[in-house]
């Protein structure tokens, strides 16, 4: 199942599932639809009882690669064709039905962050970073996070990590709930790998009915969240503050925001 991008290795009834674009794992519609189908073969899989989602390189993910994005726009040309999307693959994501570990050794950025969540625990560490820094870039939230991040860490707290944009260490992280586990760095994957191990060690399909009843009602959330999301994200992406955001991300500068 492994391919140049994401890796699969099954360890006892333990899957690896790894992203390959480092350092910094940048995600587009192609690698969660691939990631999508990984994760859904591996529901047909028997001896798969459990999943780690880690990632190669510094980065967990840093999101999408929204500068190479405004460039290929800017030259007329489409980023993503008409009949995909990356969130109808993310829908994909949460339709899965084997308990996902995260190992976030890095930073977990924008959609990154929504990929991150998606899993059902993280074990991180006081290096990592964490930002819904979508406000930051003149954007809105996307990737189900304005369901997700909630849920995690209470109305408040995502409300201030939206509107603030604000990058916090893995420490913060952890103590707002964000993450499950916190870590020396070089053990992140080793400790999620334990906690995968500890879920695969009860029966498989008593964990799968019980993960079905806590998220009983949970992905027509995320289906009406990211449906929203996708729509205020098109037409902020249509405004001079969007533009300046991302660009001023990229050069490492305090954006001059102006409203329009």
């Amino acid at each position: 199942m492994s391919s140049e991008e994401i890796g699969v290795a099954l360890d006892g009834h333990v899957a690896v599932v790894e992203l390959r674009r480092p350092p910094n794992n940048f995600l587009d519609v192609d690698l969660i639809a691939e990631l999508a189908t990984k994760l859904e073969r591996l529901d047909e899989e028997p001896q798969c009882r459990s999943i780690v989602l880690a990632a190669a390189g510094k980065h967990f993910c840093a999101g999408g690669n929204l500068k190479q994005r405004l460039e290929v726009e800017a030259r007329g040309e489409s980023f993503v064709p008409a009949t995909r999307h990356i969130y109808k693959e993310a829908r994909r994501l949460v339709g899965t039905r084997k308990p996902i570990v995260a190992a976030v050794q890095g930073s977990a950025i924008g959609a990154g962050l929504g990929l991150a969540v998606v899993a059902d625990f993280r074990v991180t560490c006081k290096e990592a970073r964490f930002a819904a820094n979508f406000n930051a870039i003149g954007f809105g939230p996307g990737f189900g996070l304005t369901v997700t991040l909630p849920r995690l860490v209470g109305q408040q707290n995502a409300r201030w990590l939206f509107m603030t944009g604000k990058r916090i260490p893995g420490d913060e992280a952890f103590a707002m709930g964000l993450a499950d586990r916190l870590v020396e760095q070089d053990q992140v994957r080793a400790v999620a790998m334990e906690m995968a191990q500890e879920i695969a060690r009860c029966a498989p399909l008593s964990v799968q009915s019980t993960r079905d009843m806590l998220n009983a009602g949970f992905i027509a959330e995320f289906r009406a969240a990211t449906e929203r999301e996708s729509f205020e994200q098109n037409w902020l992406r249509q405004t001079n503050d969007y533009k300046e955001g991302v660009e001023a991300a990229s050069e490492r500068r305090e954006p001059n925001f102006t409203g329009t």
